[in-house]
């Protein structure tokens, strides 16, 4: 995890609510959650105590993502939906595929008001949600039989019920009742649901100051209880608007300082499956940029039935977008769609304000970890040199070279070595540094201001012999990392001996635990793949028909030694011929 990234993405998350991702370092999702607010709950994983189970899943984040929505019941909607999508091995798997609840308008000839589950894309009903839970959808489907006298039976009965005589069904189990009036009733119900309260709170107001006027305090009483109904099933909290028959892609665009980010939800069935988005450096003109990357994107992957995209793009590149893709493309002006592409667009805008905050607060505490080096050290460190060898009982003695400029690594400058000693790692530390220094001395190349060792006393002073021999030890400044029984830095050493403290907090700690994890990382990797090499050279050269040629197309078929070792002699006959397999599976399972 590199703890300075995280912190810094931290600091600068909004305070919305919204669904975040948690990422591990191949970028699969392995946890999902939602918040009120995203910067406060997120930050919780990273501060105080935990559970084991939580504290298990921190360590193995190495980045997050997040998707703004308006409320928090939307963010709920989001979580279960990419919780179903990605099964995050840290988030409770549901055990069956259940969604969110809906009231169904059936469209019988007498409808009826229903709770449903599933979804259907058909003509037999109409749906009205999701809602948050199924107590919310009851609660408003009790308020909505009290307000609209709908059939309560689900098979017709010969005489009227209990619902008629209180007067929430018409009775057409026993009376002939106009289709008008439960058109009416139904559209009326659509307008309630879709937010439009206003006809039915003026009628209802209306009837209880009429029943307060004549002395009826009990009818009163309920119209009052029916509007205080109203207004808790009527709350955008708990009614999560959406189109159900919404298959498409919602995508959109937000440009800034020479960069453009591209939000895009993939919508199913009306509810937001995923999240893509694209951030990258803008050369051209933003929309030009978008249509580019949608162009691409659809050549990887499948087309949906529509496309949603702002209303600000020309009509002219929309046609031309259209025809190329052969896909529907709507720009809403309303509706569910427009409000998809309002979020679509703030959460471009979200991710893009992050990115550069982010990589400001990365900068500004990188310039302070350089900034404190060159305090301790009493010298420029703009330009630092680490230097660490790897060996395996004095075999295979490698060493690697690592550069930083201003606190970043500059890859291009690496260096690797096969060294020549394997007495010690004082010699080591003497040969590498003579040769990448005598090397950089004929070529006129850049030298370093600095050079951190990860060692003590005895590693400087052969590093200062070295720099002596070659005249630099004026210009070039020498620094070692002090360790703690944890093996963490504690402090600074140069080459007097003098030890300068270094806070755990501090941003030149990290700088300096991320220079010694790289030099650390490149020096292994480079060593374990000459061990292999080495390894798979010696017993590979035994075997009579495997030259140069098979023997790499066995190391590419197979990985490494140890995966063509597993190998049994099927397998390595694909890739040579059988006779020869055979030979190769005897020799590498030969007891030696």
């Amino acid at each position: 995890m590199d703890a300075e990234y995280i912190k810094a993405k931290l600091k600068n998350l909004p305070h919305l609510p919204g669904s975040y991702q948690m990422k591990d370092r191949n970028g699969t999702i392995i946890y999902v959650g939602k918040a009120k607010d995203l910067h406060n709950r997120v930050n919780q994983y990273f501060t105080g105590a935990h559970d084991f189970k939580t504290t298990k899943m921190v360590s193995h984040i190495e980045d997050f993502d997040f998707i703004v929505t308006r409320t928090e019941k939307e963010a709920l909607v989001l979580e279960i939906n990419l919780i179903k999508k990605n099964r995050p091995k840290y988030n409770i798997q549901f055990m069956d595929d259940s969604t969110y609840p809906y009231i169904k308008l059936t469209n019988e000839t007498y409808p009826r008001l229903l709770i449903a589950r599933d979804m259907k894309k058909d003509k037999k009903a109409r749906y009205f949600g999701p809602f948050p839970d199924s107590g919310a959808a009851r609660q408003t489907q009790k308020l909505l039989q009290s307000l609209y006298p709908f059939r309560r039976c689900a098979h017709m009965p010969d005489k009227v019920c209990l619902y008629y005589h209180m007067g929430q069904c018409l009775g057409p189990c026993q009376y002939d009742i106009d289709p008008a009036v439960y058109k009416k009733m139904g559209e009326q119900v659509g307008k309630f649901l879709n937010g439009d309260k206003d006809d039915v709170e003026m009628v209802l107001r209306k009837k209880m100051q009429q029943a307060a006027a004549s002395l009826q305090f009990e009818q009163a009483q309920q119209y009052k209880d029916l509007l205080s109904s109203i207004a808790r099933t009527s709350n955008t909290d708990q009614i999560i608007e959406k189109d159900s028959c919404l298959n498409g892609d919602v995508f959109a665009w937000y440009a800034d300082k020479g960069y453009i980010a591209i939000t895009g939800f993939l919508v199913r069935r009306g509810t937001i499956l995923a999240k893509e988005w694209k951030l990258h450096p803008l050369y051209g003109d933003a929309e030009e940029e978008f249509v580019n990357f949608l162009i691409q994107y659809y050549e990887e992957h499948p087309k949906v039935h529509e496309l949603i995209l702002p209303i600000s793009m020309a009509k002219e590149t929309i046609l031309e977008l259209a025809d190329m893709l052969a896909v529907h493309i709507i720009q809403p002006k309303k509706s569910y769609r427009k409000k998809l592409i309002d979020m679509c667009m703030e959460n471009a805008q979200k991710q893009l304000v992050l990115k550069f905050q982010t990589v400001e607060k990365q900068e500004q505490e990188t310039e302070a970890a350089v900034l404190e080096l060159e305090r301790l050290a009493k010298h420029a460190m703009r330009r630092v040199e680490l230097f660490d060898n790897s060996h395996t009982g004095g075999t295979f003695t490698v060493a690697s070279c690592v550069v930083y400029e201003d606190g970043k690594p500059l890859r291009k400058d690496y260096r690797l070595y096969k060294l020549h000693t394997t007495n010690s790692d004082v010699d080591s530390m003497k040969e590498v540094l003579y040769r990448r220094y005598y090397r950089l001395l004929q070529e006129s190349g850049r030298l370093p201001d600095g050079i951190i060792v990860d060692g003590g006393p005895a590693q400087i002073h052969a590093a200062l012999e070295i720099l002596q021999s070659l005249g630099l030890d004026a210009s070039i400044c020498i620094m070692g990392l002090v360790k703690d029984d944890g093996h963490h830095t504690r402090a600074l050493v140069d080459r007097f001996g003098t030890q300068a403290a270094v806070d755990k907090s501090s941003p030149l700690f990290f700088l300096l635990t991320r220079m010694q994890d790289e030099v650390h990382r490149v020096a292994i990797t480079y060593h374990r793949k000459l061990r292999d090499k080495a390894a798979t050279r010696s017993i590979l050269d035994e075997v009579e028909g495997i030259g140069p040629k098979r023997k790499r197309q066995l190391l590419k078929a197979f990985t490494n030694f140890t995966g063509l070792k597993a190998a049994n002699i099927e397998e390595i006959a694909k890739i040579v011929p059988e006779e020869i397999a055979k030979r190769v599976y005897e020799t590498l399972h030969m007891e030696r």
